[in-house]
């Protein structure tokens, strides 16, 4: 322990009298601490490029050619799964255009089919429409008919009654007949 102690002493001394000299302590190669410091030096030196050339750089170099190697390996992956999505999606796309356009289809028949439907229906009511109109329309013909047959009977009495009324004599029937058909037929004209 002296004896350490010692050299330490002496060695933080060294300095101060190489600086008193005017030379770097560092390179004093006449300091014998200085010629031993730079003999472990490199020493240490070979020592250490030995041991990393030998066994740290070719493993660091084989950590970095795996990590190269997985790192392919995952753009590789990655590729693909882009490739299958992409193909995923365009086959989304066509089935959605083929959906799309079908809907479009069965719309376009449904409403086809509608539209026939109802002109169908609505023809079918048209017809029964026209036929009821024509025997609604044959009945007030044959009504108006029967009506002014028996309106004539009455016509004729009403104006024999007014005539005598208002003249005082029963009119002539010969000239009040066609009188009373030509009235009849202008009302049954309108």
């Amino acid at each position: 322990m002296i004896r350490r102690t010692a050299f330490a002493l002496a060695l933080s001394m060294v300095p101060a009298a190489a600086m008193a000299e005017g030379t770097m302590p560092q390179m004093d190669f006449q300091n014998p601490l200085t010629t031993a410091q730079v003999l472990w030096m490199v020493v240490i030196m070979v020592v250490l490029y030995l041991t990393l050339s030998r066994w740290g750089l070719p493993q660091i170099g084989n950590i970095l050619e795996r990590r190269e190697h997985q790192i392919a390996s995952d753009l590789a992956a990655a590729h693909a799964a882009k490739a299958e999505a992409d193909r995923a999606v365009a086959e989304l796309h066509a089935t959605m255009k083929q959906a799309r356009e079908k809907a479009q289809a069965d719309i376009a028949k449904a409403e086809a089919d509608a539209k026939a439907k109802a002109f169908t229906d609505a023809k079918v009511l048209n017809d029964k429409l026209d036929a009821q109109l024509e025997y609604s329309e044959k009945q007030i013909a044959e009504a108006r008919t029967t009506a002014l047959a028996a309106i004539k009977p009455v016509a004729a009495d009403v104006a024999t009654t007014l005539m005598a009324r208002l003249t005082g004599k029963a009119p002539d029937q010969a000239v009040l007949a066609p009188e009373i058909e030509a009235a009849l037929a202008a009302r049954k004209a309108a």
